[in-house]
Protein backbone atom coordinates (compact mmCIF):
# COMPACT_ATOMS: atom_id res chain seq x y z
CA UNK A 1 0.00 0.00 0.00
CA UNK A 2 1.73 2.82 -1.44
CA UNK A 3 1.41 6.13 0.95
CA UNK A 4 1.44 8.72 -2.47
CA UNK A 5 -1.00 8.60 -4.91
CA UNK A 6 -3.21 10.27 -7.27
CA UNK A 7 -6.60 8.85 -5.86
CA UNK A 8 -7.94 7.25 -2.98
CA UNK A 9 -6.89 3.31 -2.28
CA UNK A 10 -9.40 0.98 -1.03
CA UNK A 11 -8.84 -1.70 1.56
CA UNK A 12 -10.94 -4.79 0.90
CA UNK A 13 -11.08 -8.05 2.89
CA UNK A 14 -8.90 -10.82 1.17
CA UNK A 15 -8.47 -14.98 2.06
CA UNK A 16 -7.93 -15.69 5.53
CA UNK A 17 -4.41 -16.09 7.49
CA UNK A 18 -2.99 -19.27 8.01
CA UNK A 19 -0.04 -18.66 10.26
CA UNK A 20 0.78 -22.38 10.81
CA UNK A 21 1.65 -22.95 7.16
CA UNK A 22 5.46 -21.56 6.40
CA UNK A 23 3.74 -18.77 4.54
CA UNK A 24 3.42 -16.48 7.63
CA UNK A 25 2.64 -12.53 7.49
CA UNK A 26 5.34 -10.35 8.36
CA UNK A 27 5.38 -6.00 8.88
CA UNK A 28 4.98 -6.24 4.87
CA UNK A 29 2.04 -7.77 4.99
CA UNK A 30 -1.61 -5.33 5.43
CA UNK A 31 -3.83 -7.16 7.21
CA UNK A 32 -7.18 -7.57 9.91
CA UNK A 33 -6.51 -8.54 12.72
CA UNK A 34 -4.00 -11.32 14.07
CA UNK A 35 -1.10 -10.38 16.15
CA UNK A 36 1.12 -7.19 14.87
CA UNK A 37 4.14 -8.45 13.13
CA UNK A 38 7.65 -6.41 14.44
CA UNK A 39 10.10 -4.64 12.41
CA UNK A 40 13.34 -5.56 13.41
CA UNK A 41 14.97 -3.77 16.08
CA UNK A 42 11.55 -2.94 17.14
CA UNK A 43 10.37 -3.78 20.94
CA UNK A 44 6.06 -3.97 20.05
CA UNK A 45 4.45 -4.37 23.11
CA UNK A 46 0.65 -4.89 23.76
CA UNK A 47 -0.67 -1.61 24.81
CA UNK A 48 -3.43 -0.86 26.96
CA UNK A 49 -6.48 1.26 27.14
CA UNK A 50 -6.27 4.61 28.01
CA UNK A 51 -9.52 4.65 30.12
CA UNK A 52 -9.51 1.30 31.62
CA UNK A 53 -6.49 0.05 31.86
CA UNK A 54 -7.84 -3.16 29.81
CA UNK A 55 -5.24 -4.97 27.00
CA UNK A 56 -5.86 -3.69 23.88
CA UNK A 57 -6.64 -5.77 20.54
CA UNK A 58 -5.03 -5.33 17.62
CA UNK A 59 -7.15 -4.78 14.96
CA UNK A 60 -5.29 -3.85 11.32
CA UNK A 61 -2.15 -3.67 10.37
CA UNK A 62 -0.77 -1.40 7.27
CA UNK A 63 2.55 -1.43 6.07
CA UNK A 64 2.63 2.15 4.04
CA UNK A 65 6.32 3.12 3.07
CA UNK A 66 6.98 6.51 1.99
CA UNK A 67 8.27 7.38 -1.61
CA UNK A 68 10.61 9.76 -0.84
CA UNK A 69 12.15 7.78 2.79
CA UNK A 70 14.73 4.88 3.06
CA UNK A 71 12.47 3.25 5.72
CA UNK A 72 10.49 0.76 5.82
CA UNK A 73 6.94 1.84 7.64
CA UNK A 74 4.44 -0.17 9.34
CA UNK A 75 1.40 1.12 11.17
CA UNK A 76 -0.61 -1.10 13.81
CA UNK A 77 -3.86 -0.09 14.95
CA UNK A 78 -5.17 -0.96 18.55
CA UNK A 79 -8.40 -0.93 19.97
CA UNK A 80 -10.61 -1.16 23.59
CA UNK A 81 -13.39 -4.22 23.26
CA UNK A 82 -14.63 -2.78 26.37
CA UNK A 83 -18.32 -1.58 25.55
CA UNK A 84 -18.09 1.50 27.77
CA UNK A 85 -14.65 2.61 25.84
CA UNK A 86 -15.88 2.50 22.74
CA UNK A 87 -16.44 5.62 20.39
CA UNK A 88 -13.95 7.70 22.80
CA UNK A 89 -10.42 8.13 21.18
CA UNK A 90 -8.63 7.31 24.45
CA UNK A 91 -9.64 3.81 23.70
CA UNK A 92 -7.69 3.58 21.19
CA UNK A 93 -4.07 3.44 19.91
CA UNK A 94 -1.99 3.80 16.95
CA UNK A 95 1.48 2.95 16.26
CA UNK A 96 4.03 3.83 13.99
CA UNK A 97 7.25 1.32 12.94
CA UNK A 98 10.02 1.67 10.64
CA UNK A 99 13.29 -0.06 10.52
CA UNK A 100 15.89 0.68 7.30
CA UNK A 101 16.91 -1.95 4.69
CA UNK A 102 19.94 -2.44 6.53
CA UNK A 103 17.93 -3.41 9.69
CA UNK A 104 16.23 -6.17 7.97
CA UNK A 105 19.03 -7.76 6.21
CA UNK A 106 21.25 -7.41 9.29
CA UNK A 107 18.21 -9.10 11.08
CA UNK A 108 18.15 -11.73 8.51
CA UNK A 109 21.87 -12.26 8.32
CA UNK A 110 21.89 -13.08 12.16
CA UNK A 111 18.89 -15.62 11.95
CA UNK A 112 20.18 -17.29 8.91
CA UNK A 113 23.80 -17.98 10.94
CA UNK A 114 21.66 -18.92 14.12
CA UNK A 115 20.52 -21.65 11.90
CA UNK A 116 23.64 -22.57 10.29
CA UNK A 117 25.09 -22.26 13.77
CA UNK A 118 22.20 -24.77 15.16
CA UNK A 119 22.87 -27.63 12.53
CA UNK A 120 26.63 -27.43 12.80
CA UNK A 121 26.41 -27.74 16.67
CA UNK A 122 23.46 -30.40 17.14
CA UNK A 123 24.14 -34.04 16.13
CA UNK A 124 22.89 -35.65 12.79
CA UNK A 125 20.51 -37.77 14.71
CA UNK A 126 18.85 -34.78 16.00
CA UNK A 127 15.84 -35.27 13.49
CA UNK A 128 15.69 -38.92 13.94
CA UNK A 129 12.87 -38.39 16.53
CA UNK A 130 11.04 -35.45 14.76
CA UNK A 131 9.81 -35.43 10.98
CA UNK A 132 11.02 -31.75 10.76
CA UNK A 133 12.99 -31.38 14.08
CA UNK A 134 15.36 -28.82 12.74
CA UNK A 135 12.51 -26.64 12.11
CA UNK A 136 11.89 -24.50 14.54
CA UNK A 137 9.81 -21.84 13.50
CA UNK A 138 12.65 -19.24 12.86
CA UNK A 139 11.10 -17.02 10.34
CA UNK A 140 12.18 -17.39 6.63
CA UNK A 141 11.47 -14.01 5.65
CA UNK A 142 12.81 -10.82 7.21
CA UNK A 143 10.65 -9.46 10.58
CA UNK A 144 9.58 -11.83 12.89
CA UNK A 145 6.26 -12.54 14.00
CA UNK A 146 5.18 -10.29 17.68
CA UNK A 147 4.18 -13.26 20.15
CA UNK A 148 4.16 -13.74 23.77
CA UNK A 149 7.71 -14.21 23.30
CA UNK A 150 9.00 -11.64 22.18
CA UNK A 151 12.34 -12.66 20.62
CA UNK A 152 13.00 -16.36 20.53
CA UNK A 153 16.73 -17.67 19.80
CA UNK A 154 17.74 -21.71 19.55
CA UNK A 155 20.93 -22.32 20.99
CA UNK A 156 22.82 -25.60 21.32
CA UNK A 157 25.58 -27.02 22.76
CA UNK A 158 28.76 -28.15 22.08
CA UNK A 159 28.36 -32.12 22.59
CA UNK A 160 31.87 -33.68 23.64
CA UNK A 161 32.72 -36.59 20.96
CA UNK A 162 32.17 -40.20 22.56
CA UNK A 163 32.76 -43.75 20.73
CA UNK A 164 29.46 -45.24 22.14
CA UNK A 165 26.35 -44.06 20.96
CA UNK A 166 24.26 -41.29 23.25
CA UNK A 167 20.60 -42.23 24.67
CA UNK A 168 17.53 -40.12 23.54
CA UNK A 169 17.66 -38.13 26.95
CA UNK A 170 21.38 -36.95 25.95
CA UNK A 171 20.11 -36.27 22.82
CA UNK A 172 17.57 -34.19 23.93
CA UNK A 173 20.13 -32.80 26.25
CA UNK A 174 22.17 -31.13 24.13
CA UNK A 175 19.30 -28.87 22.89
CA UNK A 176 17.80 -26.16 24.75
CA UNK A 177 15.91 -22.80 23.86
CA UNK A 178 16.72 -19.95 25.76
CA UNK A 179 14.07 -17.18 25.76
CA UNK A 180 15.39 -13.21 25.83
CA UNK A 181 13.09 -10.28 26.63
CA UNK A 182 10.27 -12.59 28.09
CA UNK A 183 7.21 -10.93 27.09
CA UNK A 184 5.79 -11.00 30.92
CA UNK A 185 2.08 -10.42 29.74
CA UNK A 186 0.12 -13.51 28.72
CA UNK A 187 -0.51 -13.97 25.05
CA UNK A 188 -5.00 -12.73 24.35
CA UNK A 189 -7.08 -12.93 22.47
CA UNK A 190 -6.92 -11.73 18.81
CA UNK A 191 -9.63 -11.43 16.06
CA UNK A 192 -9.74 -13.73 13.24
CA UNK A 193 -6.91 -12.38 10.63
CA UNK A 194 -7.20 -11.60 6.72
CA UNK A 195 -5.37 -10.23 4.14
CA UNK A 196 -6.21 -6.39 2.87
CA UNK A 197 -6.01 -6.47 -0.32
CA UNK A 198 -5.84 -2.67 -2.11
CA UNK A 199 -7.91 -1.52 -5.40
CA UNK A 200 -8.21 1.93 -7.02
CA UNK A 201 -11.55 3.99 -5.70
CA UNK A 202 -11.47 5.01 -9.43
CA UNK A 203 -11.46 1.65 -10.68
CA UNK A 204 -15.22 1.62 -9.44
CA UNK A 205 -15.92 4.84 -10.88
CA UNK A 206 -14.77 3.30 -14.60
CA UNK A 207 -16.83 0.48 -13.94
CA UNK A 208 -19.21 0.47 -17.10
CA UNK A 209 -21.97 -1.24 -14.57
CA UNK A 210 -22.32 2.50 -12.81
CA UNK A 211 -24.12 4.16 -14.92
CA UNK A 212 -27.33 3.27 -13.30
CA UNK A 213 -25.92 4.29 -10.30
CA UNK A 214 -24.66 7.69 -11.24
CA UNK A 215 -28.83 8.18 -12.72
CA UNK A 216 -29.46 7.77 -9.22
CA UNK A 217 -27.15 10.15 -7.36
CA UNK A 218 -28.60 12.71 -9.75
CA UNK A 219 -31.86 12.42 -9.05
CA UNK A 220 -31.02 12.32 -5.09
CA UNK A 221 -29.18 15.94 -5.50
CA UNK A 222 -32.40 17.47 -7.00
CA UNK A 223 -34.52 16.07 -4.57
CA UNK A 224 -32.35 16.86 -1.60
CA UNK A 225 -31.31 20.36 -3.36
CA UNK A 226 -27.11 19.48 -2.73
CA UNK A 227 -25.01 18.36 -5.05
CA UNK A 228 -22.70 15.99 -4.47
CA UNK A 229 -19.12 17.89 -4.98
CA UNK A 230 -20.96 19.97 -1.99
CA UNK A 231 -21.47 17.26 0.18
CA UNK A 232 -18.01 16.07 -0.64
CA UNK A 233 -17.10 19.05 0.87
CA UNK A 234 -17.50 17.58 4.21
CA UNK A 235 -15.14 15.00 3.29
CA UNK A 236 -12.44 16.68 5.50
CA UNK A 237 -9.11 19.22 4.90
CA UNK A 238 -8.64 22.39 6.56
CA UNK A 239 -11.52 24.13 5.35
CA UNK A 240 -14.74 22.14 5.33
CA UNK A 241 -17.50 23.34 4.71
CA UNK A 242 -20.78 22.07 6.44
CA UNK A 243 -22.83 24.98 6.31
CA UNK A 244 -23.06 24.94 2.09
CA UNK A 245 -24.50 21.30 1.93
CA UNK A 246 -27.33 21.28 4.18
CA UNK A 247 -29.67 18.48 2.52
CA UNK A 248 -33.15 18.93 3.02
CA UNK A 249 -33.43 15.73 6.24
CA UNK A 250 -30.41 17.80 7.43
CA UNK A 251 -27.67 15.55 7.95
CA UNK A 252 -25.30 15.47 4.41
CA UNK A 253 -22.24 14.81 6.15
CA UNK A 254 -23.84 11.33 6.64
CA UNK A 255 -25.46 10.91 3.29
CA UNK A 256 -22.25 12.22 1.72
CA UNK A 257 -20.52 9.22 3.25
CA UNK A 258 -23.16 6.99 2.09
CA UNK A 259 -23.10 8.06 -1.33
CA UNK A 260 -19.22 7.83 -1.59
CA UNK A 261 -19.44 4.04 0.37
CA UNK A 262 -22.35 3.17 -1.97
CA UNK A 263 -19.37 2.84 -4.82
CA UNK A 264 -17.88 -0.08 -2.82
CA UNK A 265 -19.64 -1.44 0.45
CA UNK A 266 -17.23 -3.85 0.61
CA UNK A 267 -14.23 -1.63 1.30
CA UNK A 268 -12.69 -2.11 5.14
CA UNK A 269 -10.26 0.91 4.94
CA UNK A 270 -9.66 3.92 2.85
CA UNK A 271 -6.11 5.22 2.26
CA UNK A 272 -4.95 9.06 1.41
CA UNK A 273 -2.00 10.03 3.00
CA UNK A 274 -2.07 14.30 2.84
CA UNK A 275 -5.81 13.35 1.73
CA UNK A 276 -9.34 14.16 3.15
CA UNK A 277 -10.42 11.62 5.16
CA UNK A 278 -14.19 11.15 5.20
CA UNK A 279 -16.35 12.00 7.65
CA UNK A 280 -19.38 10.23 8.76
CA UNK A 281 -20.80 12.73 10.32
CA UNK A 282 -20.15 16.67 11.16
CA UNK A 283 -17.14 17.11 13.52
CA UNK A 284 -17.28 18.38 17.07
CA UNK A 285 -13.97 20.54 16.06
CA UNK A 286 -12.19 21.72 13.64
CA UNK A 287 -9.20 19.73 12.74
CA UNK A 288 -6.58 21.68 14.55
CA UNK A 289 -8.48 21.29 17.59
CA UNK A 290 -9.10 17.24 17.19
CA UNK A 291 -5.98 16.49 16.09
CA UNK A 292 -2.49 17.55 18.28
CA UNK A 293 0.96 17.53 16.25
CA UNK A 294 3.41 15.21 16.60
CA UNK A 295 4.76 14.99 20.73
CA UNK A 296 8.08 13.84 19.50
CA UNK A 297 9.20 16.86 16.74
CA UNK A 298 6.33 18.61 16.77
CA UNK A 299 5.32 18.68 12.99
CA UNK A 300 1.46 19.11 12.26
CA UNK A 301 -0.37 15.55 11.74
CA UNK A 302 -1.88 14.33 8.39
CA UNK A 303 -4.51 12.12 7.40
CA UNK A 304 -3.67 9.06 6.59
CA UNK A 305 -6.20 6.29 6.23
CA UNK A 306 -9.44 5.49 7.67
CA UNK A 307 -11.26 2.33 8.83
CA UNK A 308 -14.49 1.93 7.56
CA UNK A 309 -18.18 0.45 9.01
CA UNK A 310 -18.00 -3.16 6.90
CA UNK A 311 -14.78 -3.73 9.10
CA UNK A 312 -16.67 -4.06 12.59
CA UNK A 313 -18.95 -7.75 11.41
CA UNK A 314 -15.21 -8.41 10.30
CA UNK A 315 -14.01 -8.26 13.94
CA UNK A 316 -14.88 -12.04 15.40
CA UNK A 317 -12.44 -14.62 17.18
CA UNK A 318 -12.41 -17.81 16.73
CA UNK A 319 -13.70 -18.74 19.95
CA UNK A 320 -17.36 -19.35 19.66
CA UNK A 321 -17.76 -18.21 23.71
CA UNK A 322 -16.09 -14.89 23.24
CA UNK A 323 -17.98 -11.95 23.00
CA UNK A 324 -14.87 -9.37 21.96
CA UNK A 325 -16.59 -7.19 19.78
CA UNK A 326 -15.34 -3.59 18.73
CA UNK A 327 -17.92 -0.98 17.53
CA UNK A 328 -17.36 2.54 15.68
CA UNK A 329 -18.38 4.32 12.69
CA UNK A 330 -15.30 5.19 11.12
CA UNK A 331 -11.95 5.91 12.52
CA UNK A 332 -9.65 8.38 11.13
CA UNK A 333 -5.91 7.76 11.46
CA UNK A 334 -3.52 10.64 11.61
CA UNK A 335 0.41 10.70 11.45
CA UNK A 336 2.83 12.85 11.84
CA UNK A 337 3.71 14.78 8.56
CA UNK A 338 7.65 14.46 8.59
CA UNK A 339 7.10 10.37 9.46
CA UNK A 340 10.26 11.34 12.01
CA UNK A 341 12.05 8.66 13.15
CA UNK A 342 15.43 8.38 15.05
CA UNK A 343 17.79 6.21 13.69
CA UNK A 344 18.70 3.34 16.06
CA UNK A 345 15.08 3.90 17.57
CA UNK A 346 13.39 0.88 19.12
CA UNK A 347 10.62 1.86 20.05
CA UNK A 348 7.29 2.52 17.95
CA UNK A 349 5.92 5.86 17.73
CA UNK A 350 2.14 6.79 18.95
CA UNK A 351 -0.09 8.21 16.32
CA UNK A 352 -3.58 9.73 16.67
CA UNK A 353 -6.94 8.20 15.72
CA UNK A 354 -10.34 10.10 15.50
CA UNK A 355 -13.02 8.37 16.21
CA UNK A 356 -16.23 8.92 14.82
CA UNK A 357 -19.64 6.93 16.41
CA UNK A 358 -22.52 4.87 13.71
CA UNK A 359 -24.97 7.59 13.16
CA UNK A 360 -27.23 4.46 12.34
CA UNK A 361 -25.61 1.20 12.85
CA UNK A 362 -28.21 -0.49 11.45
CA UNK A 363 -27.49 -0.21 8.21
CA UNK A 364 -23.94 -1.78 8.81
CA UNK A 365 -25.64 -4.95 9.68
Amino acid sequence: MAASQENTLIGLCDEAIDNNKKTRSTFYTSKIGGEPDKLPAVCLMCPSCSLCKSPLIHVVQVYCPLDTSPYHRTINVFACTNTDCHGKCDGWKVLRSQCLESDVKSSTEAAGAQQVSAVQEAPMFSTDWCDDADDWGVEEECGETWTTSQTQTLQTTSMSATKAAPDVSSQLQSLSISTVEEDSQPKGPAFKPFYISVVEESDFTRDTGMEHAQELLREYEQREGATMMELGDCGGGGEEKYEKAEARHGDAVFSGFMKKVSLCPEQVLRYYRNGSPLFISKPMLDLKQMVPPCSYCGSGRTFEFQLMPALVTLLCTSDDNSELAVEFGTVLVYTCHSSCWKSGSNSPMEEFAVVQPDPDQRLFK
